[in-house]
């Protein structure tokens, strides 16, 4: 899946991740990641170091399958040697962990196999089981249709869209207004989109989705829906700064994307608009005016949870408590605003095909807790506090 004569960014064939001969241990293997690694003054790098490689991975995704292939064959005697200090009594690993191990194993062994036969209909078969996070970067704009498989295509296509959206950024219209409203509260508290560099780059990925959309424009929840794109990508460009680590990752959501060379960066951004649009193109009357889409979809969920589950259905129903009144956030943003972005990530690996059972199964996980609930006690406990404490402002912090 590689050029011969490609490296990873800087360094002589010696550094090559394919060689024969390999880095053995975590520390060999650490030794070999990061040589020549930094591009960005350390004072600028947080917890996490650019890959030196990450302009060629940019230019095609794919070169992550080299890395990524022989980190898992050179790294299974660690691996062994974490699972047995890991166990209790730091002996032979238990046998549920040796099956997690064996099952990750398996998964990751398919998805290579996968893609290095150019298969996506295979690869797509394989998401169902779950795609492993390391291969996000790769899997999801294959899915997607965003990035073709053949090696011939995938440089040229993704430099004509990647320029594309870079012709359509143009931060002159009316709509940028209500986009710079929402932005600052997209993940609030998560420390990457707290960053001024993040928060741009989803300004513009908003904005040019509304100029291309004059039907829909922008419609607030999109900006959580770009979230986990951004970061899966983010995440394809970075590394740990502690080789001991068991792979070389870090956290996106502690990174500031402005370490990134310029051209990484943009491609990160270009990706998460057009795997957006991909999105959306699946589910375009959700955001169009009176969003029939998602009134169609919590009107189903009442149907299928009447019949699933009856007795939390009439409970609801007696409470005066609508579906459409919790529902429709969870149509709109797709549960990113109730879960994490990493379990958002994990279920958007077959979204189009089961939200609406996601939603479901969410609601009925806790069927017993709902039914005990007396909503109107609730209100009649808030009027209540508010009687007691409303007028007692000096008892609070914030006075």
């Amino acid at each position: 899946m590689r050029d011969d004569d490609d490296d990873d960014g800087g360094g002589d064939d010696s550094d090559d991740d394919d060689r024969e001969g390999g880095a053995d241990t975590f520390e060999d293997l650490g030794a070999e990641l990061f040589v020549d690694m930094p591009v960005v003054p350390k004072a600028r790098q947080g917890a996490a170091f650019v890959r030196r490689d990450a302009a060629q991975i940019a230019n095609d995704p794919l070169r992550l399958l080299r890395r990524r292939a022989g980190w898992h064959s050179r790294s299974g005697s660690l691996s062994s040697q974490n699972s047995r200090s890991s166990s209790p009594h730091h002996g032979e690993p238990t046998e549920k962990l040796r099956r997690e191990q064996s099952f990750k194993a398996n998964r990751r062994h398919k998805f290579l196999e996968c893609l290095s036969r150019e298969d996506v209909d295979m690869v797509a078969k394989v998401a169902w089981s779950g795609i492993p996070e390391e291969f996000r970067p790769i899997a999801w704009p294959l899915l997607l249709g965003h990035l073709p498989l053949p090696m011939g295509l995938r440089s040229s296509t993704l430099e004509r869209r990647r320029g594309e959206y870079q012709s359509l950024v143009d931060l002159t219209s009316q709509i940028w207004h209500q986009i710079e409203i929402d932005v600052p509260r997209t993940r609030p508290g998560v420390q990457l989109w707290m960053h001024a560099s993040t928060q741009r780059s989803l300004e513009r990925i908003l904005y040019v989705w509304a100029m291309r959309h004059p039907a829909s424009g922008y419609v607030q929840g999109i900006n959580d829906l770009a979230t986990p794109f951004f970061e899966v990508f983010l995440s394809a460009y970075v590394v740990g700064t502690d080789p001991r680590l068991k792979t070389a990752d870090t956290d996106p959501e502690e990174i500031d994307p402005s370490i990134l060379p310029p051209p990484v960066l943009a491609a990160v951004e270009a990706d998460s608009f057009w795997c957006l649009s991909r999105l959306l193109n699946e589910i375009p009357e959700n955001y169009t005016t009176a969003q029939p889409g998602i009134q169609r979809s919590v009107k189903r969920m009442a149907e299928l949870v009447a019949r699933i589950d009856a007795p939390l259905s009439e409970h609801l129903a007696t409470q005066g408590v609508e579906f459409m009144q919790f529902a429709f956030r969870w149509m709109n943003c797709l549960l990113m605003r109730e879960i994490s972005v990493k379990n958002t990530a994990e279920g958007s690996d077959a979204f189009s095909q089961f939200h609406l059972y996601v939603c479901s199964a969410f609601l009925v996980r806790w069927s017993d807790k709902l039914r005990a609930m007396d909503f109107q006690m609730l209100l009649s406990q808030a009027f209540l506090l508010k009687s007691i404490w409303h007028n007692a402002q000096s008892h609070f912090m914030g006075k």
